[in-house]
């Protein structure tokens, strides 16, 4: 049986063209966009098909313009193949990422997909899903056995461990975060 890889991550999207060069506009998703978005890189391209769509784009230049990340790729000369890339998913896989050097800071792949446990070995559920806000991050959580989803602080009071060798999220939630609407 052949190893499933896991899927590409989403680092940006093609937002538009900019120019007559080839260049366009990424809205960045990444936290490290300084070292994914640099000359030499090579980022996958989703979303899109076609035949004039390459697979993949090796980045020449990078530069910030008002607010958005300006691209440059080898395999793009014109506004047009800019065009044609519009609404483009960049990506990598996720062994390419760098390792947080903070023991307690993870990517969302890693986490997506968690068992999620109470303390008093409850099983609650599965990461469902990680929500970015300006506030902070909250796992979202499918609650086993029902058709609804709870949203849990990632904050050290309430994810009282992480553990990602035995595929597992340890909560302590104070009460009623768990109770549905």
């Amino acid at each position: 049986m052949a190893e499933q890889q896991a899927a590409p991550l989403v680092v940006g999207r093609v937002v538009k063209p900019h120019g007559v060069r080839g260049e366009f506009m990424v809205d960045v998703r990444s936290d490290s966009p300084d070292r994914r978005f640099v000359a030499g890189a090579v980022l996958g391209v989703g979303g899109r098909t076609g035949d004039a769509v390459p697979e993949s784009l090796e980045l020449v230049a990078a530069r910030w313009h008002a607010g958005r990340l300006l691209v440059r790729a080898r395999e793009v000369s014109t506004r047009e193949g800019a065009e044609r890339l519009r609404g483009a998913l960049l990506t990598v896989r996720p062994e390419e990422l760098e390792r947080p050097e903070d023991p307690d800071e993870f990517h969302d792949h890693q986490l997506e997909g968690l068992s999620v446990e109470h303390t008093d070995g409850t099983v609650v559920g599965t990461v469902a899903g990680v929500v970015h806000t300006p506030a902070g991050e909250l796992l979202r959580v499918s609650v086993s056995g029902e058709r609804r989803e709870s949203l849990v602080p990632f904050v050290h009071d309430i994810v009282v461990e992480v553990d990602l060798a035995a595929g597992t999220v340890l909560i302590d939630p104070p009460e009623g975060l768990l109770d549905p609407f």
